[in-house]
């Protein structure tokens, strides 16, 4: 008998992660059932998405795109949808696999939602468990969800671990590129404009993420996020820079082994690991040629100039909302840098002005951690304003924070 296909649903089609997804399924489109499609507000995107793949629901997160999302799917049996509460009813529609990829904030609910159903949960968005992660771990426990990570880094050591007894475990190495200022000093740092923090030497992302791996701060992010994901203390997770982004994670056994994932730098080919479910799919990522490649390299991050990395330690270690409140403040501080209102070196001094002011509140519910998440991005806005300046001003220039 033939297996029947598998339903997905993807929260943040639209984004890069969502597509390489969508890109997944449309070459093996047998193996498939598209039930939701969740957009931000890339209405021709979605649509296209959503006719190629016979969805049966798009919804589009704002609600004053209802209307185009309608006509660009009118002819069509898929069910059209807009808000926040509608993203909410999509991710709670029954699926074998959910993508979650909604980044910040706004994908919380929606990944809590999916994960209620019980079923497998394709992890792309870190503050799931690095905001909620308590809230998030119980509603795993409570439903018998299975969380598949999509990190690069965290699906690496997902499958070093995998046949291995955790108790054999000495610790994990998530390794990091370094980003564009790996070798630059606090200066060149200092007076870093969004154009230079943007170009990442080996990876095409987001304008979030790309800026979060110059600042370390994604590194901070997934050491927080593999804690939770799989159940280590801070002392047993270390980070390696390795520029060639070769080697994604690395796996420290009691015996002397050192297990390493090396693998291209290619999104498809930790999503293709989840969405395959128990079989590798086919890809056409492209392959890791060590003999050209010839040098890796690692070092230790240097936690004077990447604070950051410093900072999600400490918000690890303190524990409680102390996690939320890191996230929250660089989500603001980040996008304060790209709009020239602070500088490349604030963004870590943001961060820690946040944490100093609201330290590591108990959080018991998703709405503990939605209070403490606002009144994380109204402190260090509060610290940004104090320190505003101009978009005009030179871009050479730095406020201190």
């Amino acid at each position: 008998m033939s297996t029947p296909p598998r339903s997905v649903t993807i929260l943040g089609s639209t984004g890069s992660i969502g597509c390489s997804t969508i890109a997944l399924i449309k070459e093996q489109p047998a193996l498939y059932h598209v039930r939701a499609l969740v957009g931000g507000r890339n209405v021709a995107l979605l649509a296209e998405q959503a006719r190629e793949l016979r969805a049966e629901y798009a919804v589009i997160h704002d609600e004053a795109l209802l209307g185009a999302l309608k006509s660009a799917l009118k002819g069509t049996e898929t069910t059209c949808m807009a808000g926040r509460q509608a993203v909410i009813e999509a991710a709670s529609i029954p699926a074998d696999y959910t993508m979650a990829a909604i980044t910040g904030a706004a994908g919380l609910e929606p990944t809590l939602a999916a994960t209620a159903n019980g079923r497998d949960i394709a992890l792309a968005n870190k503050e799931a468990l690095v905001s909620a992660g308590d809230v998030m771990l119980r509603v795993v426990k409570k439903a018998g969800a299975t969380l598949l990570p999509v990190d690069s880094e965290h699906n690496a050591i997902f499958q070093c671990l995998q046949g291995n007894d955790a108790q054999d475990v000495e610790k994990i190495i998530l390794t990091a590129s370094g980003g564009p200022f790996i070798r630059a000093d606090l200066e060149e740092m200092r007076r870093a404009t969004p154009e230079k923090a943007l170009k990442h030497p080996t990876w095409t992302m987001g304008a979030k993420i790309t800026i979060d791996s110059a600042t370390m701060a994604n590194k901070g992010l997934e050491v927080i996020e593999a804690a939770r994901l799989f159940q280590l203390e801070d002392a047993r997770i270390d980070v390696l820079v390795h520029p060639q982004s070769a080697v994604h994670g690395l796996v420290q056994y009691r015996d002397g082994s050192l297990i390493a994932h090396v693998g291209a730098n290619d999104m498809r080919v930790p999503i293709a690991h989840t969405l395959g479910g128990h079989q590798r799919l086919a890809t056409k990522a492209p392959r890791l040629d060590l003999a050209e490649l010839a040098t890796l390299s690692f070092e230790k991050p240097d936690e004077t100039r990447f604070k950051a990395l410093r900072l999600a330690r400490q918000a690890l270690r303190a524990g409680h909302g102390a996690p939320t409140i890191y996230s929250a403040a660089n989500e603001v501080a980040v996008e304060s840098f790209l709009q020239r209102r602070i500088g490349f070196l604030d963004i870590a001094e943001v961060i820690e002005y946040t944490l100093e002011k609201l330290g590591a509140p108990a959080i018991e519910s998703l709405d503990a951690v939605l209070h403490w998440d606002a009144e994380a991005r109204k402190r260090a806005q509060s610290c940004i304003s104090k320190r505003d300046r101009p978009v005009t001003r030179r871009a050479d220039v730095s406020p201190h924070i």
